[in-house]
C-alpha cells in the first residue's frame, strides 16, 4: 500500500471570520487505483497527484468546509463516489445546499485497496460525524487527533469531552506503533500522543 500526502491551501470559515489553512489530502493505493481521504481546497492539484490512476472512493473524515470544499469538483473529475458520515450532513448542506454525498460512511464501513482493508472508526467530537480510517499500521484521523494532541474543539458542532472520549476509547487502543496521518500538520504515532491526551 502506497500512502501519498498532498498539501492544499485555502480558507476555512468560522463565526463570520475566514482564515488561511493548509490541509493534508491523503492518497492510499498502488500504481493502478487509489482512495482519496479528504478533498480540500484544490481539486486540480489532487487530480494531478492522482496521475491517471483509478479513484475508487473519496472519503471525507468530517464535514467542515476546509475538508470538503473540493469534493464535488473532484468527483466530477474522477467519477469516484463521495462517502461521509451522515451525522455531519448539516455541515455538508452548508457547503453544498440541496445535495448529498453519494454514500453513507458508518462505523465499521470497509474499503479494499491495494491488498489492504481500510476500516472506518467513528470518532466524534471535532464534529458529530468525524470518522478516522484504519489500515494495519496506519490511521487517518482528520481533525480528531493531531501531532501534539486532540483536534480543535472551537469549530461548529465540536465538543471537547466527546473528542477526548473518542481518542481514548477508539484511537489510543490501537497499537502504539500505528502511524497517525492527520488532517493538518505532521504525522505522529499513537504511542507519542498518549501523553498529550488529558
Amino acid at each position: 500500500m502506497q500512502i501519498q500526502r498532498v498539501v492544499t491551501n485555502g480558507t476555512f470559515s468560522l463565526d463570520g471570520g475566514t482564515w488561511d489553512v493548509d490541509n493534508n489530502v491523503w492518497l492510499i493505493g498502488d500504481d493502478e487505483e487509489l482512495i482519496v481521504i479528504d478533498a480540500a481546497h484544490d481539486a486540480t492539484k489532487i487530480v494531478e497527484a492522482i496521475a491517471g490512476r483509478r479513484t475508487i472512493a473519496i472519503i471525507l473524515t468530517h464535514g467542515h468546509n476546509d475538508h470538503i470544499n473540493a469534493a464535488t469538483a473532484l468527483r466530477d473529475a474522477t467519477n469516484a463516489p463521495i462517502w461521509m458520515n451522515p451525522a455531519d450532513q448539516m455541515l455538508w448542506h452548508a457547503e453544498y445546499p440541496g445535495t448529498n454525498p453519494d454514500h453513507q460512511l458508518d462505523d465499521g464501513t470497509t474499503f479494499e485497496i491495494a491488498g489492504t482493508t481500510l476500516t472506518a472508526i467513528h470518532t466524534p467530537g471535532h464534529s458529530p460525524g468525524s470518522t478516522s480510517l484504519y489500515a494495519e499500521g496506519h490511521v487517518f484521523t482528520g481533525d480528531t487527533l493531531f501531532h501534539g494532541g486532540p483536534g480543535a474543539t472551537g469549530r461548529s458542532y465540536s465538543d471537547k469531552p466527546t473528542i477526548l472520549a473518542s481518542i481514548r476509547e477508539r484511537l489510543l487502543t490501537l497499537p502504539g506503533e500505528t502511524v497517525v496521518h492527520t488532517g493538518h500538520g505532521d504525522t505522529t504515532t499513537i504511542e507519542a500522543e498518549r501523553e498529550n491526551v488529558s
